[in-house]
């Protein structure tokens, strides 16, 4: 095949291949900006929308692609975080110097970790803080138009000692909701993200003073989620047809979709049904073969009340996932001035509903930044022909799988809402959702018992592309993964500098590092790589071979670019990285059995070489969204332009880029694409 002829006579696939958007919006869920990023940050979220923003930059245009993502620079975690500081001499300056800091910080690590955002931006800094206030206030007062908005009054915690009314995070208690175990709920929401109303929560204690506070009445703008039951039920069913949307996705979303109940311990149930009458009309279900029993309601209104009831008498209970009027707005200082409505002004927005519309003014902030009008945010985000792709982490489906799509459904101009919105509104994000990722086997969380390490600290032990590809075989779509670094596994290394220290042999392959294990890259591809360039420098003096890859080569190509391009449009990372690992594989056994300068001829050596390097260049292809140092680091090497990157020429050979006596660049000896970390040497 020559480099003017079109594979297959210009017919190259036989088989339909995924269909992507024309243009895509990428985001990653937002950090807080009271930290620095941990290992979770990056390793269960980050790393997989960059390798699926950088696959379709190569796979519909670079710039087709809007890849987002900032710092949550709003909210009490941070107030509060930034207060403990300043309190405990730990930080001096403000509360804006603060996430300042933070932002700056975990921008350097992105950068560290090969993550490429178009914009990484800050929702209360800079440009990024003005154009999202603007769009703040557009997307409420839209929906208060709409009439999607109801003023609703509700008790908030008040600390009696300090005299102050306690934001989300200056009062802690136990999560009210059945079957979940978080002894951090906060005021209206625990961290794992379920949400109920302030007076369920269970043992509330004020933060500042340690009392148990009291509670006084607010009133706050609330999104009438509720309404949006029956299109969500309808959106599920579309999702569960779905096989780019992940099952954990649509189960979660179902669970909030159930009438509302609540739960009662077994022992109450005698006081219980000596003020039964009291309650409003509800089914009383005894479910004896269980610790308790289920009072179910057909309203949210009616199962409140019957809490408050519950409360008044001492009778502790539960209630179960089911959709609540979304809070927008507060009163905490820190936040996004909410827009004054119906008289009543000089509340902030809560940062859970400004989070979930962030991207879209990161978007319009990173379209201004490159010269182009701000309003082209539509063609990203409610166009038929683009897609969004909102990677987050479990926990966060409630908000990014519930809130926000009922309120993209809210925001159609049309009065006839649904879950399929026509060309020119907000379409539905794709949501991709990570399952979590483990540390040590345990739950790592940096405000609960076991501190997971910071991403940075893990760039002393591994190079970014050790871990990218690591991570990126975990299969997190599908189950919680651990993620064991020899360097943090203790009892490990105690047990190996035992066995050292006795003299014994440490041969037991628990002893191997997980995340170098798998030397695919620092080994064998790297050893096809030097092999091929330093044969072709020593027969042809460095001249690449113009001969084309046989045909085989081209089938072979085509299989695995075809396997791992509908690998990725569902999202399958790990198995990917398997298309990848056994590709790769094979090319070092053809390497070892045909590139042999001193046992063929001249001829069979050049064509030998054709072949490998056909096989580095598309091995290069699909490694490029996974491991960006190396491959653009051979692409460097190899002396040809970006066109290498693109899917519209993937199985073209290298002779397609470059002209005839195509020379390489001089590879030094002992060169490696795909390197080892320093410390990995050390230990041997």
């Amino acid at each position: 095949m020559s480099k003017k002829e079109k594979p297959q006579g210009g017919k190259p696939f036989e088989i339909p291949r995924p269909a992507f958007p024309k243009r895509a919006v990428i985001t990653g869920g937002m950090p807080y900006g009271n930290k620095e990023l941990h290992f979770g940050h990056v390793g269960g979220m980050l790393v997989f929308a960059d390798t699926f923003a950088r696959f379709l930059r190569d796979r519909i245009g670079s710039e087709n692609v809007i890849f987002v993502s900032g710092t949550d620079c709003y909210g009490s975690p941070i107030a509060e975080g930034w207060r403990k500081k300043v309190a405990d001499g730990e930080f001096e300056g403000s509360l804006e110097d603060f996430v300042s800091r933070n932002h700056e910080k975990q921008k350097e690590t992105l950068a560290a970790y090969g993550i490429s955002p178009n914009l990484f931006g800050a929702s209360g800094l800079g440009r990024s803080k003005e154009i999202h206030a603007e769009v703040t206030d557009w997307f409420i007062r839209s929906l208060h138009e709409k009439g999607q908005l109801n003023q609703i009054t509700t008790m908030q915690f008040f600390d009696e000692k300090a005299g102050v009314f306690l934001n989300g995070r200056q009062v802690i208690g136990k999560c009210p909701v059945e079957g979940c175990t978080s002894e951090k709920g906060y005021a209206d929401e625990c961290d794992l993200g379920h949400q109920y109303m302030p007076e369920a929560l269970i043992d509330p204690v004020s933060t500042l003073t340690g009392e148990t506070p009291t509670m006084k009445p607010v009133t706050n703008w609330y999104f009438k989620l509720r309404d949006y039951e029956q299109l969500m039920k309808d959106w599920v069913e579309m999702l569960k047809k779905r096989k780019d949307v992940r099952p954990v996705v649509w189960k979660t979303i179902d669970e909030f979709l159930k009438p509302p109940v609540i739960y009662i311990t077994r022992k109450f149930e005698e006081s219980y049904l000596a003020i039964r009458d009291k309650f409003p009309a509800h089914n009383y279900l005894p479910e004896e073969k269980k610790p308790s029993f289920t009072l179910e309601f057909s309203n949210l209104s009616d199962c409140d009340d019957a809490c408050r009831i519950l409360a008044e008498n001492g009778i502790h209970y539960r209630t179960g996932k089911t959709l609540v009027p979304f809070r927008l707005t507060g009163n905490i200082e820190w936040g996004v001035p909410a827009p004054e409505l119906e008289g009543v002004g000089g509340l902030t927005v809560w940062v859970w509903p400004e989070s979930l519309w962030a991207p879209i003014s990161f978007t319009e902030t990173y379209l201004e930044s490159v010269g182009k009008p701000r309003e082209l945010w539509k063609d990203y985000w409610c166009s038929k022909d683009a897609g969004v792709y909102q990677f987050i982490g479990q926990d966060n489906i409630y908000f990014y799988g519930i809130a926000e799509p009922a309120m993209w459904m809210a925001q159609q101009a049309s009065a006839d809402k649904t879950c399929d919105p026509p060309e020119g509104e907000l379409q539905m994000p794709t949501i991709v959702a990570n399952y979590h990722i483990l540390f040590l086997d345990k739950k790592a969380s940096s405000s609960g018992a076991v501190k997971p390490p910071m991403a940075d600290d893990l760039l002393n032990y591994y190079t970014p592309e050790q871990l990218r590809m690591h991570w990126l075989e975990f299969g997190l779509g599908q189950q919680s993964v651990s993620f064991f670094p020899k360097p943090y596994n203790k009892p490990l290394l105690e047990e190996e500098a035992a066995l050292r220290a006795a003299g014994k042999p440490v041969s037991d392959p628990k002893f191997t590092d997980p995340v170098t294990k798998n030397a695919l890259l620092t080994n064998v591809y790297n050893r096809m790589i030097r092999t091929a360039f330093y044969t072709t420098q020593n027969a042809f003096d460095g001249v690449l071979p113009d001969l084309a890859p046989e045909e085989s080569f081209v089938a072979d190509a085509k299989k695995a670019l075809l396997d791992y391009e509908r690998h990725m449009s569902k999202f399958a990372f790990h198995q990917c990285t398997y298309v990848i690992d056994s590709y790769i594989r094979n090319g070092s056994k053809y390497m070892a059995k045909a590139v042999k300068p001193d046992a063929v001829s001249g001829e069979e050596l050049a064509q030998a070489l054709a072949n490998l390097f056909y096989i580095l260049k598309v091995a290069a292809l699909l490694l490029h969204p996974m491991a960006p140092f190396g491959t653009e680091k051979l692409r460097e090497y190899l002396q040809v332009d970006e066109r290498i990157w693109s899917w519209d020429t993937m199985l073209e050979p290298l002779t397609y880029f470059t002209g005839t006596g195509h020379k390489l660049k001089f590879l030094p000896p002992r060169t490696d694409f795909f390197a080892r970390h320093e410390s990995q040497f050390t230990e041997e």
